[in-house]
């Protein structure tokens, strides 16, 4: 996965590809709100209104929460997942390139994969956030992969957990930066999250690059029983959020 640049006392040093995106290319000042939408790419995108140890954490008085409509960062669209994402989504996980390193919460067919994409519709609909389909602005019909925040369980963990997929040929861009940083941004800064975190595996360095980039800092362990590879959970509070600078890291080039 593309890697960010790690924050070295009050700045950043380079270690991947990161862009912390805060308004539209053609302005010059981020607007208050971070992002804004844009209704030309929702309009050409036309949509609609891990399972196992990685499901979504059910809430406890269900309601049907506005779905928005997709946003734009600087490089990116970034919409909710449609039923017919599916063979987009299957495509991404046969890629062993992707599964490297999640290859144990990565669903295994097309039904398993099915269930997956279907949680994430119904996160949507109960949250009103989740998991975004996400395709390059110059590209907004050819998705690159999917990623998000949603709430979850991880090995018996809960919280608001990060996430992403990218096809191979969009990383050493920074591009899952820019959209992790879009989604933590609205966590803290439009919901009042308490946290984000992230679960990796100890030897995906580019992935944990990647949530240092992006402030988050190791924590703890998540156990999956035995005979499997305990993870190491990454947290971001809403207290060292507030504390950290908004940077534009340069992106360095990163190979697979």
């Amino acid at each position: 996965m593309p890697v960010a640049a790690a924050r070295e006392g009050g700045g950043f040093r380079s270690v991947g590809p990161a862009f912390v995106c805060f308004c539209d290319s053609n302005a010059t000042t981020p607007p208050a709100g971070g992002f804004r939408s844009d209704s030309r790419v929702a309009n050409l995108l036309g949509f609609p209104p891990y399972f196992d140890e990685m499901l979504p954490i059910e809430s406890a008085e269900p309601i049907a929460a506005a779905v928005p409509a997709a946003m734009v960062t600087r490089r990116l669209v970034l919409r909710p997942p449609k039923d017919s994402d599916l063979d987009t989504l299957l495509a991404l996980h046969a890629d062993p390139a992707v599964s490297r390193f999640c290859a144990a919460a990565t669903p295994n067919g097309r039904e398993a994969t099915e269930a997956q994409l279907q949680s994430w519709l119904a996160h949507w609909q109960t949250h009103g956030f989740g998991h975004w389909a996400i395709a390059e602005r110059e590209r907004p019909d050819q998705l690159i992969g999917f990623g998000g925040l949603m709430n979850r369980r991880v090995a018996g963990h809960a919280g608001l957990y990060l996430y992403y997929r990218i096809t191979p040929q969009a990383w050493g861009r920074g591009l899952a930066s820019e959209m992790a940083l879009h989604g933590i941004t609205q966590a803290f800064e439009q919901r009042q999250e308490g946290a984000v975190v992230a679960a990796v595996l100890p030897n995906n360095m580019p992935t944990r690059k990647t949530l240092e980039g992006l402030g988050l800092r190791a924590k703890g362990t998540l156990s999956f029983g035995p005979g499997n590879a305990a993870a190491l959970l990454y947290e971001l509070g809403a207290d060292r959020w507030a504390s950290l600078p908004r940077c534009e890291p340069e992106p360095v080039a990163f190979a697979a």
